[in-house]
């Protein structure tokens, strides 16, 4: 087994043993890969010139341009104005089928005001500033138990008196510590903290932080001395280094072997850690600790992690990722090339003014007093052995090339496009060359995809795992003020100081193609100002609501008036029912007496052939005449009023527009018949009265 085959060496080294020894080889690999760099980077952002900076032997200028030191600045503003610049950085989601929200809104309030408190945005603005320096920001959770003090007062002597003084009262704390890169040691094969087999912060503290903690019980009452000096870990190696008061302490977050995490737990001899580890087979080989060492050999602390999550405290995130590798690319490292290229242009032309601004004499050396100084300045004698026309002569080194301005503006672009870190007032064009409106907007949103990246990067990585675990310690160490449940948080960033610029140009160039009376002109104003840095805007954005919220009495009045028009239609469509229900009951009448007809003109026939008739052949012949008359004069009835029932049923089909309004009126004119209701002209041969 694993523990079986180190089980010889590890029982003769102590759990301080195994993790100093995992740091120093971390500490190798940082100082041979990436600590020269890091820092000749922090000389130039901070502008300090060091030897190993000069570009050439007979270099003596020592200027250094600040290109770089505004790509940082810069990058880091932009950054910084996208996540904080709206007071609102961070927001909680509850589950869905939740429908409290009150506890979500109470632990945001809350969270904020401890963050406000315990200055979290200053903590990460520094991470901020190192990694666009370094390329990495690091930082370390630290718990802290602290006594607030609140003003308060007391009655005192049965209520007469008020006494006046302070309540204390404990309070847990978390607290986000920048950490330099030159102080964090992480595993070299991994790429982010949580798959390391540990990291640790090794840094200077003042000896007093290391009692009060002894004291506390936190640490172990052990002798701490002082520690010896190490200048690759003082933060500021341009100081002079501090040698009183200070101790080494080296904290390690990460996987430790368990029997030698239980031997320093118990402080047991060999044959009881044999013994442990014989015990404990079923567990895993390491186990999740944090152990914290003071000067390379005095172990401070030794426990298992004792988070509720299990995480690690520290958070980490690269400025720009490198496949593969822990440490990021920054803002220096992007500018490096250019900078330097810059400043040895600079460095030139001020050696060269040297030479030809300041005046030098050629002088015959033969023809010079003896021990005279060769010195030129104003009012002085110089002595010489003849004409000093002949012996003195003024020399010049000629003038500097004008050319090397055109390239320091030159380098100065390729220092921006490099970092991608410049303002929208700044060089028009500086990016892609064209000073024109469209040539400014492409610029700029090329330079704001690249900050987009870098935000990306730093919320996933950083601001969320931070926020997430001070929201678990708060839970696991003050439950009663933060409620313990499963949380999810995300960012509420917006956009940079460059993006909101952008942004309103579109927007306000959107707004001149619309008039004010399109609904969409009021919402467009409103984005505008929602995206300037005024101290009103809440104000001005509440006053643009309020103006574009209906008048009540208006609303009233425009709903009284649509009621009524919906009154008027329905009271034209009634009255045009009512006269299409008219015409069809008149031409169902006219029907009904046009079929009646046929029966009353067969029974006027029938009483007109047998009127007045008596048995005998003459008046049979005068019925036959009659009869013969009858049909004749039947069929023409019957035409005449096939062609009054022909023209009824055409004069009701019309429809007429009525003058009151543009509702259609039905008329339907009286038809008139022939044979209905009265007599026509009676056949010859009957006489009158005989019907």
């Amino acid at each position: 087994m694993l523990l079986e085959d180190k089980e010889e060496f590890t029982l003769e080294q102590g759990l301080e043993g195994w993790v100093i020894d995992k740091c120093q080889s971390w500490r190798d690999h940082y100082e041979s890969n990436y600590s020269q760099k890091f820092d000749e980077y922090y000389r130039l952002w901070r502008g300090q010139w060091a030897a190993e900076d000069k570009t050439r032997e007979s270099e003596r200028s020592r200027i250094i341009s600040p290109a770089l030191q505004q790509a940082v600045e810069s990058s880091v503003a932009e950054l910084e104005e996208a996540t904080f610049g709206r007071g609102k950085w961070f927001d909680i989601e509850d589950d869905v089928a939740d429908n409290e929200k009150r506890d979500i809104a109470m632990l945001r309030e809350v969270l904020y005001k401890d963050f406000k408190k315990n200055k979290v945005r200053k903590s990460v603005a520094e991470c901020l500033i190192n990694a666009a320096v370094f390329g990495t920001g690091i930082a370390e959770v630290v718990l802290e138990e602290e006594k607030e003090f609140q003003p308060a007062t007391q009655p005192v002597m049965g209520g007469d008196l008020t006494a006046v003084g302070v309540n204390i009262v404990d309070k847990t704390c978390v607290k986000l510590r920048p950490v330099m890169p030159q102080n964090f040691l992480i595993d070299p094969l991994a790429t982010s903290i949580e798959e390391a087999l540990g990291c640790a912060v090794d840094e200077f503290v003042p000896m007093h932080s290391v009692e009060q903690l002894q004291e506390s019980g936190v640490y172990r009452d052990v002798y701490v001395g002082d520690a010896p000096s190490d200048f690759d870990i003082e933060p500021d190696k341009d100081l002079a280094v501090f040698e009183d008061d200070k101790v080494r302490l080296t904290k390690y977050y990460g996987l430790v072997p368990r029997h030698l995490l239980k031997a320093a737990q118990e402080e047991s001899e060999d044959a009881e850690v044999e013994e442990l580890v014989a015990n404990e087979e079923s567990d895993s080989y390491y186990v999740e600790a944090i152990v914290v060492i003071a000067n390379d050999g005095t172990l401070l602390k030794a426990e298992e992690n004792p988070y509720m999550m299990g995480d690690r405290p520290v958070v980490a995130f690269p400025w720009d990722v490198v496949p593969s590798r822990f440490w990021g690319r920054g803002v220096c490292e992007k500018g490096y090339n250019s900078q330097k290229a810059l400043d040895a242009e600079l460095r030139a032309r001020i050696d060269a003014l040297a030479l030809t601004i300041h005046p030098m004499m050629a002088i015959d050396a033969t023809r010079m007093p003896r021990g005279a100084r060769a010195e030129v300045r104003a009012g002085k004698t110089i002595l010489t052995n003849g004409n000093p026309a002949e012996v003195l002569q003024p020399l010049n080194f000629g003038n500097v090339s004008q050319v090397t301005f055109g390239q320091a503006a030159e380098l100065q672009k390729m220092v921006q496009t490099a970092t991608g870190a410049i303002d929208s007032a700044g060089i028009s064009g500086s990016i892609n060359g064209e000073s024109t409106a469209a040539g400014i907007s492409m610029s700029l949103g090329a330079i704001i995809k690249r900050h987009k990246r870098t935000l990306i990067n730093f919320q996933e990585s950083f601001l969320i795992p931070f926020v997430t675990k001070a929201a678990h310690r708060y839970m696991q160490f003050n439950p009663e003020r933060y409620p313990v449940a499963d949380y999810k948080f995300h960012t509420s960033s917006s956009l940079g100081i460059i993006a909101r610029e952008y942004e309103v140009t579109q927007l306000v160039q959107l707004l001149q193609t619309m008039q004010q009376d399109n609904p969409m002109y009021s919402q467009l104003i409103m984005s505008i100002i929602d995206n300037m840095n005024l101290s009103n805007r809440e104000e001005l954005i509440s006053a643009l609501q309020q103006a574009n919220q209906p008048n009540p009495q208006a609303q009233q009045a425009q709903q009284a008036m649509q009621q009524a028009q919906v009154e008027f239609q329905k009271s034209q469509t009634a009255a045009l029912q009512g006269q299409a229900f008219e015409s069809q009951a008149r031409a169902q009448k006219l029907a009904a007496e046009a079929s009646v007809v046929p029966q009353e003109l067969e029974i006027d026939r029938i009483k007109a052939v047998t009127a007045n008739l008596k048995s005998g052949d003459a008046d049979d012949k005068e019925f036959q005449k009659r009869l013969k008359i009858s049909e004749q004069l039947l069929k023409e009835r019957e035409v005449s009023v096939k062609e009054g029932q022909g023209k009824a049923n055409d004069n009701t089909t019309p429809v007429q527009q009525g003058t009151g309004g543009n509702q259609p009126v039905v008329s339907a004119p009286e038809p008139t018949l022939e044979g209905i209701g009265s007599r026509g002209p009676r056949p010859q041969g009957i006489p009158q009265g005989e019907a």
